[in-house]
């Protein structure tokens, strides 16, 4: 194992309580899915999804797909699961998959967040706001296509919805004049 999967492997244990690999395959046992299917019910890509399992990526960096994964966990530890026909179990997949975070709050990025969050912390809160609707390769890609009619813009999506929460600060500050 490389230095890096032993880092992010490291970090998985420090921020999930275990490596991602572990409750991934708990899920995949006890639901009898392929790889691609749990992927499809959080919200990521297959290949993703096996990055997080091998430890090639440590952090799961869309909120959206940490709720899911803990609503997917409780609902499949509950005892009555087992109860449930079929149907029902997948009903209750649907509407995991389904599932977006409900409030966008400081204290629920403060739970799914790897470093303190201060308080009303708006940086923290537009970082939130775009990693729900996309990834972050998604708004880089986004930021390319409009780099040439909107370059600020562009700028905006790249450094706040991209960008590390540290470059993403100065540049708030920059723009809005806040200290």
């Amino acid at each position: 194992m490389t230095d890096s999967y032993a880092r992010n492997l490291k970090l998985q244990l420090e921020w999930y309580g275990e490596p991602l690999g572990d409750r991934f395959r708990r899920l995949l046992g006890r639901l009898g899915l392929s790889q691609a299917q749990l992927a499809g019910i959080l919200g990521l890509s297959a290949p993703m999804l096996s990055q997080l399992m091998s430890g090639q990526r440590a952090k799961i960096s869309n909120p959206t797909v940490l709720t899911r994964l803990l609503q997917l966990e409780a609902t499949v530890n509950d005892p009555a699961w087992d109860t449930h026909p079929p149907a029902e179990q997948l009903r209750r997949l649907d509407e995991i998959r389904g599932a977006q975070r409900s409030t966008l709050t400081v204290d629920r990025v403060k739970e799914t967040s790897a470093t303190p969050v201060p308080a009303d912390d708006p940086v923290v809160a537009i970082q939130a706001l775009l990693r729900d609707i996309a990834s972050a390769g998604d708004l880089e890609g986004a930021s390319e296509l409009l780099e040439d009619r909107y370059p600020e813009l562009a700028e905006a999506l790249r450094v706040l919805g991209a960008g590390r929460t540290q470059d993403a600060r100065a540049y708030y500050l920059k723009i809005t004049g806040h200290h």
